[in-house]
């Protein structure tokens, strides 16, 4: 068994932590109990190479998909709110899993499309930090999380609506304050190299925003692209700071290069050339 065969199946032998199938819980809520929450562990089996017509991600789609609301909004909690950062994240996973091109979703990328803050990025309204200036700002995590989501579509690099999402993230980079109501900032754990992409932090930020033009050609850009470059080891991606729950994973052990990880970051480069 090769280390992504051990690796997806360590995943799949925790489907049921939640007390349902496909990593739900028996209400329906899609994302409790990360990473072992419908909407994360979908993600991570795509990002080990497992084939999305298995038969378990086929069920952790098909569980995604019956959240979606007809607005395109998806319900990730059934009885709470509907927050901006679950439809993001619920199409972020579903992109991977190989619906870009899926009609339903397109339903999800124009209600996301309309429904920007005035900054550029995606909030919502859910303080958890009072009512301090910064928090009128967009979120920089589900702003991010929205802009992957998006490279695999063809708003990407046509859509100036998106390019104003790239700016405040470039903008982050210079301010590095907590920003938006739950206090996204960049500082000693932002920059720790953290894989697979489940949070905010340098690697996903410079990954995301290296396929889309306006931030290759930004300083800002380059800065953030410098510092990941000078914590590669031989030409590798070493991950710094791994999910607690994932530490045993292959795919991410602390201080040891990571293929996957290692990939992503030739990607980055290919994206600019």
């Amino acid at each position: 068994m090769n280390a992504n065969q051990a690796d997806i199946a360590f995943m799949l032998s925790r489907q049921q932590d939640n007390g349902a199938d496909f990593w739900a819980k028996p209400d329906g809520t899609l994302i409790r109990g990360g990473p072992f929450s419908t909407l994360e562990a979908a993600y991570i089996l795509a990002e080990l190479g497992l084939n999305t017509i298995d038969p378990v991600l086929d069920g952790a789609a098909s569980l995604i998909w019956n959240a979606q609301r007809e607005d395109g909004r998806f319900r990730a909690a059934p009885g709470g709110s509907i927050l901006p950062c679950q439809t993001i994240h619920a199409a972020k996973t579903l992109c991977y899993l190989g619906f870009a091109a899926d009609a339903r979703l397109e339903r999800t990328f124009q209600h996301l499309l309309h429904s920007r803050h005035g900054d550029g990025g995606w909030r919502c309204n859910k303080f958890f930090f009072g009512h301090g200036p910064e928090t009128e700002s967009s979120n920089p995590g589900p702003t991010l999380t929205a802009l992957d989501a998006f490279r695999f579509t063809p708003y990407a690099n046509a859509d100036a609506r998106l390019d104003g999402a790239v700016e405040f993230l470039l903008g982050h980079w210079q301010t590095r304050a907590p920003l938006g109501p739950c206090h996204y900032g960049i500082g000693t754990l932002f920059h720790q190299v953290t894989f697979p992409f489940l949070s905010y932090n340098l690697f996903y930020y410079v990954f995301v925003l290296s396929f889309y033009g306006v931030a290759k050609r930004d300083a800002r850009f380059l800065d953030a692209l410098s510092v990941l470059k000078g914590k590669l080891r031989d030409d590798q991606v070493v991950v710094e700071r791994p999910h607690a729950k994932l530490s045993g994973l292959s795919l991410c052990k602390k201080g040891e290069p990571s293929e996957p990880a290692t990939e992503k970051f030739r990607i980055i480069l290919n994206n600019l050339k």
